[in-house]
């Protein structure tokens, strides 16, 4: 005969209670059930688990060695069947670049307080979704249209574009750009993961030379170098500071979306509501 769970928990509650009465009430079954559990595990195992010479039970000294094995592979088997013990699996929030800007920091920090039992992973994937697509991660802070299909998303916020130029050119003497401002300047695209294209610009007055890049450090050390401009939005500033580059208000140019993102149609992270949750709280306290 297979064993089951309940043959453990039979075993245990006579340990405990000393009597098949008092085991079979803790257990809210019937006596005759509860000896022929106890029978069924005894043959099954060949040995004798519990002295039934006196009234009040007692345990064989195989039944003293079994107790620790049954008592711990109760509790594993209870651990692991336990829907909140999912939660302790690290979720794992992706993100392009810029995370949630300023307020990243604020986020991790009432996480770990908030929910203490299960991790949460910061990553950086170089792609347009994160590695959402891929299952490298299981949420994703993304900026911009979501196209990739089969995914979920969640507008949290839109952040205004800033213009970002070297430091020592004559842009960065001006309090505020626009876009024809920088349209005589080569502009560096992060083709990856970016969020702008020449389609900001009319189509007769567009730069007319682009340098393209496949991450944030090479797009801002390009910049930095004095090779070309940029235009992100006002999450970067606060990560991404440095001599060699000035950020100025970009006037005319529209608002980036700001969403969490995941997978559609796939066994989700049981944490992802709380997490998006927490991150609308905090885009509310601003």
């Amino acid at each position: 005969m297979t064993m089951e769970l309940r043959h453990l928990r039979a075993f245990l509650a006579i340990a405990r209670e000393g009597t098949i009465t008092g085991a079979a009430a803790r257990l809210h079954i019937g006596q005759p059930a509860l000896s022929r559990t106890l029978r069924q595990l005894e043959a099954h195992l060949g040995v004798r688990l519990v002295d039934r010479s006196t009234h009040h039970l007692e345990l064989t000294a195989a039944g003293r060695t079994f107790h620790d094995k049954a008592a711990a592979a109760l509790a594993a088997a209870e651990a692991a069947f336990d829907p909140r013990s999912l939660t302790a699996l690290p979720i794992r929030l992706g993100h392009p670049w810029a995370a949630l800007g300023d307020l990243t920091v604020p986020l991790l920090r009432r996480w770990d307080r908030e929910h203490p039992e299960v991790p949460l992973r910061l990553l950086r994937v170089d792609d347009r979704t994160a590695g959402l697509t891929r299952g490298r991660v299981d949420i994703a802070l993304l900026r911009g249209e979501v196209a990739a299909p089969g995914l979920v998303t969640e507008l949290l916020l839109e952040e205004g574009r800033v213009a970002v130029v070297p430091a020592d050119s004559v842009l960065s003497e001006r309090g505020a750009l626009t876009l024809a401002d920088l349209a005589d300047w080569p502009l560096a695209l992060n083709t990856v993961a970016g969020t702008t294209t020449l389609d900001l610009w009319p189509a007769a007055a567009r730069p007319a030379k682009t340098i393209e890049v496949t991450n944030t450090d090479e797009w801002l050390t390009a910049i930095a170098a004095g090779r070309a401009v940029g235009i992100s939005t006002t999450a970067t500033p606060g990560l991404h500071s440095h001599p060699t580059i000035a950020y100025r208000p970009l006037t005319d140019a529209p608002p980036v979306p700001v969403v969490l993102a995941w997978r559609q149609g796939v066994p989700a992270h049981p944490a992802i509501p709380a997490l998006v949750r927490l991150a609308r709280e905090l885009v509310a306290e601003g």
